[in-house]
């Protein structure tokens, strides 16, 4: 989580270690008279805590490098490009997740236990405008002569379409909707993701050669068996586009009941222009968060014609309102209910506060017990009373039921998918189970990614999507599926970016009498190791001391207030300015990487750590140690700030 904002306040400590707590009394011996552990230092890549809580595996730390001027770029390559070609390994819609990501890498940011998070999400979303400016697009991989079937062009089968034409297989997409984007189109309102960029993003992996087959269901319009005949591989990307109801008394088959998914699809097809008088949304994520911003904006119609009432456009899907309605709306009352408090609501913080800022009124700790239904078999109102959680139970408080009147309730409590034709690739939850490559089990040929799997993030969607596209290529190429690394993420490399830099260690040759024990060849990278894969670096083996209190630069925001929210559809967030990107970047601390502070160099009593040659230098190998100078005072790796220096070598 964020730091608080008492401690982000508090007085920084340039010390690595508390009082007492070191090993040396006198540091004469520590630098004077050697260290009796024989240990030297080593350079030690690890994954940042950023990365490693990114579901997409993003190399974040990687692209901010390259933002701030540490990392360069190969010749002929602006700056902007190679952040995104960099972001883009992963993920291909920066512009989207820098807006809509609930950012658990910024929870992650190790930069938490100094001050605050770095502004990832807005960096990322920099790097997706300018992008999107410049016109960068992607390029397919040589072609392969296999073909892939993606069945549903959301957020996963988009992104698994993008790595799988990347490798150079052909790519058809099927969906059963007029355009794509899947529930970043159909999901999240214009004002959070505007619509000219998701399009852009999207239209971006169309142009690598991807088919397309939209307003097709597979299980409907064309049977699985011709899909399979047609096709080498068939990737499930269904998505969880059907709402859950609310299991309370009186909801079922009432009309003016409907679930979120299907409450904001209307409005996000542009068919529902005005909602009810009194809205109440139950829920507490982000879903229902959109769902009551959303029924601010529309407000409702006085005297509304029965055949407008908004559940009939959200059930009914061909109706839609007129857009002269709009004309003489007014303000609605919407309420939000949730089980949980605020504090541990699943919405992001900022969106709940955005909510309430806009009108909303939130019920936090209430739990639903009935919908109250009318004479005419409408619902009236829904009746609640307070409650206390067990885990994910909810305890009802006695003496606390209450009714909240209502023309319109909203069950934001969930989603789970249509599986009507595809019976036989349904669980027992009405989803398709996976293992852990990604592959459907009893299935040959057939894998899956994304919500159709466990309803969660977009950025999972497009973490399991990249996965996916790797068991189909090593399925395809009749190669065993092999074990996926510890921290499965998009590593960084050395060996490529010596390879980018032209600067490629030499080959081993042990029939020329190569001696692998040597520090003066030029066929390995010496005193360096590579445990990305393996170890997420925490905040502990850092030295924290190093970096200097600097507030976190904030996106600024366009929140209409409860008075000027109706009809208020302008986006939200302001991108950062070129500026501002960078003095963001800067505040990275490179966990687990050299960012070439120099610290050790100067620090080194011995002269011991030098800069490795510009000619033969680059990101991740800018120093090295010579051993025969080393005495293993430990120094270096006192004052390395990112954690790069280990004292390893000697037992």
């Amino acid at each position: 989580m964020a730091t608080p904002t008492e401690q982000m306040n508090t007085k920084l400590s340039y010390r690595r270690y508390k009082e007492g707590d070191n090993e040396w009394d006198d540091f004469s011996e520590k630098i004077f008279r050697e260290d009796t552990s024989y240990k030297c230092p080593t350079y030690i890549h690890k994954t940042p805590p950023c990365q490693g809580s990114c579901p997409s595996g993003e190399d974040i730390r990687g692209y901010l490098a390259i933002a701030r001027g540490q990392e360069k770029p190969p010749e002929g390559v602006e700056r902007d490009e190679y952040m995104f070609r960099r972001s883009t390994n992963a993920n291909p819609f920066p512009s989207m997740m820098g807006r809509v990501c609930p950012a658990p890498c910024q929870d992650g940011c190790n930069r938490n236990d100094v001050e605050d998070f770095v502004g990832i999400n807005a960096v990322e979303q920099y790097i997706g405008d300018s992008a999107i400016a410049n016109g960068y697009a992607f390029t397919a991989g040589p072609d392969i002569a296999k073909k892939v079937a993606v069945i549903g062009g959301g957020p996963a089968g988009m992104s698994a379409a993008y790595q799988l034409r990347r490798l150079g297989y052909g790519v058809t997409i099927f969906d059963e909707n007029e355009h794509l984007g899947g529930m970043m189109r159909y999901g999240i309102p214009g004002y959070r993701i505007p619509r000219d960029k998701l399009d852009a993003e999207l239209n971006r992996i169309v142009d690598m050669g991807v088919d397309l087959r939209l307003k097709t269901r597979v299980g409907r319009d064309v049977s699985v068996a011709d899909v399979e005949k047609e096709f080498d591989a068939l990737l499930w990307a269904l998505g969880c586009q059907s709402g859950r109801g609310l299991p309370v008394p009186g909801w079922e088959g009432t009309p003016n009941c409907v679930t979120g998914v299907a409450f904001l699809k209307a409005f996000n097809e542009g068919r529902m222009k005005v909602t009810a008088e009194k809205v109440v949304c139950i829920g507490g994520g982000d879903t229902s968060i959109d769902v009551v911003s959303v029924a601010r904006r529309l407000g409702h119609v006085k005297n509304q014609n029965p055949t407008d009432r908004p559940e009939l456009v959200v059930q009914d899907g061909y109706v839609a309102h007129d857009a002269a309605v709009t004309a003489a709306a007014q303000g609605s009352e919407v309420t939000l209910t949730s089980l949980f408090t605020k504090e541990k609501m699943m919405a992001a913080e900022h969106e709940v506060s955005d909510a309430t800022t806009e009108g909303v009124t939130i019920l936090d700790g209430v739990m639903p017990l009935e919908v109250l239904v009318g004479e005419d078999g409408r619902a009236t109102g829904l009746r609640v009373c307070d409650c206390t959680m067990d885990g994910m139970k909810p305890i009802p408080v006695e003496g606390t039921e209450r009714v909240i009147e209502a023309d319109l309730i909203v069950s934001a409590i969930g989603q789970g998918g249509d599986m009507t034709g595809l019976e036989e690739m349904a669980n027992d939850r009405n989803l398709i189970d996976a293992d852990k490559f990604f592959q459907v089990p009893g299935k040959n040929g057939h894998f899956v990614a994304g919500d159709i799997i466990r309803p969660h993030l977009l950025t999972t969607a497009i973490g399991q999507a990249s996965i996916a596209a790797e068991s189909i290529d090593r399925f395809l190429k009749q190669e065993e599926q092999v074990k996926r690394p510890k921290v499965d993420v998009h590593h960084f490399d050395l060996l490529d970016k010596l390879h980018e830099a032209g600067k490629d260690p030499e080959r081993f040759d042990s029939k020329a009498g190569d001696q692998r024990g040597t520090d003066g060849a030029k066929y390995a990278v010496h005193n360096f190791e590579n445990r990305a894969e393996q170890e997420v670096i925490p905040s502990s083996d850092l030295f924290l001391g190093h970096f200097s209190f600097t507030p976190r630069n904030k996106r600024s925001e366009e929140v209409p207030s409860a008075e000027v929210v109706l009809g208020h559809f302008q986006e939200r967030l302001h991108p950062y300015s070129e500026e501002q990107m960078v003095a963001e970047a800067k505040r990275c601390m490179s966990c687990g990487m050299c960012f070439e502070c120099d610290n050790c160099v100067v620090f080194c009593p011995q002269d011991a750590v030098f800069r490795v040659k510009k000619t033969e230098a680059t990101t991740g190998r800018y120093v090295d140690t010579d051993y025969n100078k080393c005495i293993g005072c430990h120094v270096c790796s006192d004052v390395c700030p990112t954690g790069y220096i280990q004292m390893g070598l000697g037992e």
